[in-house]
């Protein structure tokens, strides 16, 4: 199992945990606490069966913008497009590309330790341009889930013809409203990251993928860091 997958479950678990141990609570309070832990579990456990998955997900952004993130499996690789850049991870190494120039340059550094932790940093330069991924979702979801201010309310919707469970939060950090859908991927975003408005939502959605979205861009200028790279 990818390790990505691994982290999201535990924080799941971690989010359950922290909100059915603790002391004096009324029943009505119990009741709310577990509403919230079954809600973070349910969509922790959708994002993190997705991971698993062989797909491709185009995604609006505001101002005709778009971003994309493609994974396929065996072995597990995946790429985040968003505008001025791209994210790569593959088993041989991680690869950031800035495209916005005349001419993409890229940067090849070590791939993730195997069953290592995934880290919110690593995608910070996506988050930055306009495309939430789903480790920062979760994150938000399980700050709510314990902040015992947060309002979570729950509907449902459809999101490029895929059906999907949708949340919206209330708290003091600051108002978000997310849906995923039932093949647990990501299908919208709206809300602040970091104290930046962001804004996306799913537009289309496939089980196939290009195999050469896992390659830098055409005519990109590569620069290997890696241990022994060039």
């Amino acid at each position: 199992m990818p390790a990505a997958s691994t982290t999201l479950r535990m924080l799941a678990v971690s989010v359950i945990a922290s909100l059915t141990v603790t002391g004096c609570q009324t029943f009505e309070d119990a009741g709310v606490a577990m509403g919230r832990s079954e809600l973070v579990n349910d969509l922790a456990a959708r994002l993190d069966r997705a991971l698993e998955l062989t797909y491709s997900a185009d995604y609006q952004l505001p101002g005709g913008q778009r971003a994309s993130i493609v994974q396929a499996q065996d072995p597990a690789r995946s790429t985040y497009t968003y505008p001025g850049g791209q994210l790569t991870v593959t088993p041989e190494a991680i690869t950031r590309c800035t495209t916005a120039g005349a001419r993409p340059e890229c940067t090849l550094i070590a791939p993730p330790t195997p069953g290592s932790k995934p880290t919110v940093t690593l995608f910070g330069e996506a988050n930055r341009q306009g495309l939430v991924t789903p480790p920062v979702v979760v994150g938000l979801l399980t700050a709510a889930a314990l902040d015992p201010q947060a309002v979570i309310k729950q509907s449902d919707t459809t999101v490029a013809g895929h059906h999907a469970a949708c949340v919206a939060v209330e708290s003091s950090s600051g108002d978000f409203t997310t849906c995923v859908t039932t093949e647990g991927v990501l299908g919208s975003f709206t809300g602040p990251v970091d104290g930046k408005p962001m804004e996306l939502a799913l537009s289309d959605y496939s089980t196939t993928v290009d195999e050469n979205a896992f390659d830098p861009p055409a005519g990109a200028g590569v620069i290997d860091r890696r241990p022994g790279g060039s």
